[in-house]
């Protein structure tokens, strides 16, 4: 190994790369965790007991009265119990545009004076026009005392007058990045509840003597059933399980993608071995000669392995710590969340995972190549060091078993929905394809090299990348492994878009869309029936239709479900076909469903169904009709629009405008557009408009998968380089006799360039393939989840080949400098 520094320090960063993406990730959601603890602790510390609506399975808790607040009151070992209302305000800013964060909440209060919150300038709300901020909110959107703000709540735009500006103690801005308002009582109940005196729940502070625990049981044995009652502490851990439920979720996705990483790691490990290997051929029969055992020569080769695995977990458990440690200050900081981190730590699943991933991934790796070592004969010590060719008929069985299989969990895991089944496949799939590399690496490379073969420097280089076949086909398989996933994600986002477009231009018979641009606190953004109603009257409109729409029960099943305001309307636009019964408006207690959900479920015309909304008691439902396959509303219950007062809000989300025959839709638009000057998260739309804000979000999504794979397409980038620098060290005497007959310098390297392009460009190839092939079969799985069309992402392909060609001139600077350099006397002279 001390001889042999240079030759595995890239092999050793592969597996600190991949170290440090498993470590990181998990001082990241360490870090988070134990700051979001510390977060709600402190968001609740001052609550000794908290009193809530009970929340009834599918139904929306009922409010609380003063007389549940006279009652607690009442209670022995209450000190004070103050009623608390709460409920989304979402602030507009100086630019007319809503004020966003990124995911923490945004609401309003009534200021009781009684929290921890303290006014750090002007004066608490008096009037029913004056509301105080959070300092947070007062930073971001820079307001003052004094100035004007206008909030949206469950009514349009209000203005109120800032009277005070509030912070928390030690003078924080915000707990965690919430934007928030308070309001006098009256008008905090009205704007955030809906009505007056109700209360979301009551916080109750203990007389001194008292535990929390102890006036728990008593305040829950005074209300008796229907109530949810919670020390503060229990609150604050019920809380942050929440988020860290979420944060679980966060580290598996990251682990993920290191996992790939350290997939991709091992081809390199492999191939690093296996040619230091064939370098050592004379070396180790000389070994074998001398006595040495086969056991003897395996345990050298892997207790190698094992010290790079040991040196590399160290080295990526360091970086992993730092790396997670700059994430958690980024999510903070520039991700405006605003939240106090806790200081970083190194979780004990951390130093386990790095030490047991690094050195596991290193020592498996390079079995194959140490029990190639211990099979070779003493008398090779006597021969030229040199790898001969061997037949691939072996090999090429097994990867296309190991491929069959692959294709066959893929297929289980389509069929089942099971994720473990179709990640397993994917990751089979991916090593048979690599198994049959080697087959196909001799006539691509031949091909690809053509290209590039205009100049001997470049014959020459597309010779050198075909003479090994399985030292290419390792190499480039490492980088078929990261874009063949990029490639497959991208044909599945590809085909929903290409899907949604031809739903909106050829089912979506509707000119206007109008729908929110987000969501509010986890729902989208809605406005009130009547200003539909305006719409309709409006100039041009020839009809329009709009839902709101909720979570509803049938049994243990929670299904979606709309109120839609014209079936007549929504039959026309959504081009809709019934399949039993007659598309016709609702009765209150008729329910109309999609072929999709009729046939899972059984149901048919005339069938009953009991379903739970969100208030009130059950209700009974008579299909009235079904519709034929469609690819809007499904899996979605249709309920008439009386419906809409028991969801938990009635108002509407989305609505869908026709105008009249000679009338244009960007006429209406501008004439409909000022209804919601008041609602500015309301957009309204045409279609292509729509379609393009729809599939915006798969952009984001692509790129974020681009982004964590990308780590795994640096390490196969090294890998080139590792190789083409080993495959330099192993021709020297060779590249000296070319320099003798004069080659010049500038060719040596044109010559690497090549080799290295060649190997790139034949691993892009392989994995544009297999992403092909994967993108195509999830799209074929997914057509009855609504991708029908199958669309590919050429524009992007082409980018990821050019990609590729680039990434092989940079892969080869280093060892074509190398090359370039050699002494030409020393070199011929080289044993």
């Amino acid at each position: 190994m001390l001889s042999r520094k240079l030759r595995l320090v890239l092999s050793a960063l592969a597996v600190v790369l991949g170290v440090m993406f498993v470590s990181g990730s998990f001082v990241l959601t360490d870090t988070l965790q134990r700051s979001f603890t510390d977060l709600f602790s402190s968001a609740f510390a001052n609550v000794d007991v908290s009193v809530a609506p009970e929340q009834e399975k599918g139904k929306q808790p009922e409010l609380l009265t003063p007389q549940a607040i006279a009652d607690v009151k009442s209670v022995p070992g209450v000190a004070s119990a103050v009623g608390e209302v709460q409920g989304s305000a979402r602030p507009i800013g100086k630019n007319g545009k809503v004020i966003t964060t990124s995911g923490a909440p945004r609401f309003g209060t009534n200021w009781t004076g009684t929290g921890q919150e303290k006014i750090r300038d002007g004066r608490a709300p008096a009037a029913d026009d004056e509301v105080v901020i959070g300092a947070y909110l007062a930073s971001t959107g820079g307001f003052a005392v004094g100035d004007d703000i206008a909030l949206l709540t469950l009514e349009p735009k209000k203005t109120f007058k800032v009277t005070g500006v509030y912070e928390y103690a030690g003078g924080r801005e915000s707990l965690g990045g919430e934007l928030s308002v308070s309001f006098t009582e009256p008008v905090a109940q009205q704007l955030l509840l809906g009505k007056k005196d109700v209360y979301s729940s009551v916080t109750v502070t203990a007389a001194q003597g008292t535990s929390d625990d102890a006036l728990r049981d008593a305040v829950a044995a005074k209300l008796g059933p229907g109530y949810d009652v919670k020390t503060g502490a229990a609150l604050a851990k019920e809380q942050a399980d929440q988020i860290n439920e979420g944060l679980k979720f966060f580290n598996y996705v990251l682990l993920g993608f290191a996992g790939i990483a350290l997939f991709v790691g091992i081809f390199i490990i492999l191939n690093t071995f296996s040619i230091i290997v064939a370098q050592r051929t004379r070396e180790l029969a000389l070994l074998r000669s001398m006595g040495a055992s086969r056991g003897q020569v395996i345990g050298s080769v892997v207790l190698e392995a094992f010290v790079i695995g040991l040196i590399a977990s160290v080295a990526g458990l360091g970086a992993g710590v730092g790396v997670g440690a700059l994430l958690a200050t980024i999510f903070t900081s520039v991700g405006g969340t605003n939240l106090q981190l806790a200081g970083i730590g190194v979780p004990m699943s951390a130093v386990i995972s790095s030490f047991a991933v690094g050195i596991v991934v290193t020592v498996v790796a390079a079995v194959m190549p140490a029990l190639r070592a211990s099979r070779i004969a003493p008398v090779a010590a006597m021969r030229e060091a040199a790898t001969p060719d061997r037949p691939l008929t072996k090999i090429t069985v097994i990867g296309a078993v190991v491929l069959a299989a692959g294709g066959a969990a893929l297929g289980l895991g389509f069929n089942s929905a099971s994720l473990p089944l179709i990640f397993g496949g994917i990751l089979v799939a991916l090593v048979g394809v690599a198994l049959l590399t080697p087959l196909l690496s001799k006539p691509m490379v031949s091909l690809i090299g053509r290209l590039l073969s205009w100049s001997m420097p470049g014959l020459l280089g597309r010779r050198n990348s075909a003479r090994n076949p399985r030292r290419t086909a390792i190499t480039a398989a490492a980088l078929m492994v990261g874009i063949s996933l990029i490639t497959g994600v991208s044909v599945v986002l590809t085909s929903a878009t290409k899907s949604i477009e031809k739903l909106a231009s050829g089912q979506l018979q509707t000119d206007l869309i109008i729908s929110g641009e987000g969501q509010v606190e986890g729902q989208p953004a809605t406005f009130k029936r009547d200003v539909l109603t305006q719409v309709e009257k409006t100039d041009g409109v020839d009809s329009a239709f709009g839902w709101a729409s909720d979570g509803v029960l049938q049994g243990d099943d929670r299904l979606f479900a709309t109120a839609i305001t014209n079936v007549p309307a929504m039959k026309d636009m959504f081009a809709l076909k019934a399949l039993s019964g007659e598309i016709a408006p609702l009765k209150d207690d008729q329910v109309a469903l999609p072929e999709g959900l009729a046939t899972e479920k059984g149901w048919k015309v005339g069938t009953t169904l009991t379903l739970q909304l969100a208030k009130g008691e059950p209700r009974t439902f008579t299909v009235a009709f079904v519709w034929a396959k469609s690819q809007v509303l499904q899996g979605a219950l249709v309920l008439p629009e009386s419906a809409a007062k028991d969801f938990r809000s009635d108002q509407i989300g989305q609505a869908f405008v026709k105008v009249k025959p000679g009338t244009t839709a960007a006429d209406v638009q501008k004439r409909v557009e000022p209804l919601f000057a008041d609602n500015p998260e309301i957009t309204v739309q045409d279609r292509s408009a729509f379609v393009k804000q729809t599939t915006s979000q798969f952009d984001t999504v692509l790129l974020m998968i681009q982004i964590l794979l990308a780590l795994a397409i640096l390490i196969a980038v090294l890998g080139v380089i590792n190789t083409l620098a080993l495959s330099v060290i192993e021709r020297t005497r060779e590249l000296g006799l070319l320099r003798a007959i004069g080659m010049r310098r500038a060719q040596v390297m044109r010559m690497i360039t090549v080799e290295s392009v060649v190997i790139s460009v034949f691993g892009a190839v392989l994995g544009l393939a297999v992403g092909l092939a994967l993108g195509v079969a999830t799209v074929q799985a997914l057509k009855d989840q609504g991708i029908s069309e199958l669309g590919l992402p050429w524009a992007t392909m082409v980018q990821y080949l050019v990609v590729a060609a680039v990434v092989g001139v940079v892969a080869a600077i280093l060892p074509a400098i190398r090359a370039a350099r050699l002494n030409v006397l020393d070199a011929i002279a080289y044993e």
